[in-house]
């Protein structure tokens, strides 16, 4: 536990501490909410920000995922000045790389948004790719889409300087603390239990992940999110490593690739995976990913593995947020079903969480992510999630 003394009550509890509980616990007090109590039910960042690959891009097919990346980028690009700690940012661009004809016609329609917006992608020929991206084969692609505005930062750098903003302006941050109860009563909430004691609040915000679901549970909301576990692995180090690699992604397979220091971090998804909690190595998944490196970056084979870990997607039935406050009950809002981009919107979508609190038109339009989309027809699937 981070204080002396456990809070008994609290104007708003924020359950969850990775990068989207830590900003929206930021943005409140920075907004001037008082007396907000942050809980996370192991240490800070350990669910899943820690064990993401810190991309951070704009380069999405909707409209409001690329208006929050976007804002979310600036705030990257001055975490240092804004909170004085260094998140060690490489600004080396994204690149996608396509081999399908259907898929270069959706990515052509994506940047034409994404352009229409300001953000600075375009579709380059294969042989650009090659040169931004020299590791690769280019055997059977037909076109690459490259953003400059994009590359990857430390998340264990962010989730520090976030909490360290939010201490410094009042929030109360407890760890080892698990949420066991969020107690409604009628259609208004009045506490919400733990392990370590109960807090009294009439106002809480789910950013719990993979986790959410359960929390949902609690006062009735459903929050359609699943656990899918996503495994990385960062090699040894590489001779004549280029100094600048892109974040590289074969859209088709959904390999990806970035430099971790002398050598590189590879992740995959692993189509089969089924939902669960389950953290542990699979031999399935080291399959694939030697399979795909063979044809797509065959210097892989090359280099042995350093390091591996596996943490958790949280998926949603179109791979799009959860935003917003529930209907039926006071107040219970969300942020959470992120489905692999939460990490890299969280700069945003913590100061959005502040303006829903506050009653404050959000600073990005985020009704298209209300949990009430599920109830009918009318989903719009994210397209560039991998």
């Amino acid at each position: 536990m981070s204080d002396k003394t456990f809070p008994t009550h609290a104007q708003v509890v924020v359950i969850g501490g990775g990068v989207m509980g830590l900003s929206t616990a930021y943005h409140l007090a920075k907004a001037g909410v008082q007396d907000v109590v942050l809980l996370e039910r192991g240490e800070l960042g350990e669910g899943s920000t820690c064990k993401a690959a810190g991309g951070v891009r704009a380069q999405f097919s909707d409209a409001v995922n690329i208006e929050l990346g976007l804002r979310s980028l600036e705030v990257f690009r001055s975490f240092p000045e804004l909170f004085d700690q260094d998140i060690d940012l490489d600004e080396c661009g994204y690149l996608f790389l396509l081999e399908r004809e259907e898929d270069l016609r959706t990515f052509e329609r994506n940047v034409e948004l994404q352009n229409s917006m300001g953000l600075a992608s375009r579709i380059i020929s294969v042989e650009e790719a090659k040169e931004l991206s020299p590791l690769i084969s280019t055997e059977g692609l037909i076109a690459g889409v490259w953003s400059p505005e994009a590359g990857h930062c430390t998340p264990e750098s962010v989730v520090q300087g976030y909490a360290r903003a939010a201490r410094a302006l009042g929030v109360r941050i407890i760890r080892q603390c698990e949420v066991t109860d969020v107690v409604r009563e009628g259609d208004a909430l009045t506490s919400v239990v733990t392990s370590l004691g109960t807090i009294a609040t009439d106002a809480v915000v789910c950013c719990a992940g993979a986790w959410s679901r359960r929390i949902g549970e609690m006062v009735g909301v459903d929050l359609p999110v699943d656990p899918v576990r996503r495994e990385l692995l960062v090699t040894e180090p590489m001779p004549d490593l280029p100094a600048q690699v892109p974040f590289t992604i074969d859209f088709s397979s959904t390999l990806y690739f970035h430099r971790e220091g002398p050598g590189l971090l590879v992740g995959m998804s692993n189509q089969d995976e089924q939902p669960g909690f389950s953290l542990e190595h699979t031999d399935e998944w080291l399959e694939q990913v030697i399979e795909v490196a063979e044809r797509r970056v065959p210097v892989l084979d090359e280099v042995g593995m350093a390091s591996r870990w596996a943490g958790l997607y949280e998926v949603t039935p179109d791979h799009n947020a959860l935003i917003g406050e529930a209907e039926g009950v006071s107040r219970f809002l969300y942020a959470t079903g992120f489905s692999g981009h939460g990490f890299l919107q969280g700069p945003a979508v913590g100061q959005v969480m502040a303006e829903l609190y506050l009653g404050q038109t959000p600073s990005v339009d985020v009704s298209a992510l209300h949990g009430r989309r599920f109830e009918g027809a009318g989903l719009r699937p994210e397209f560039n999630i991998v």
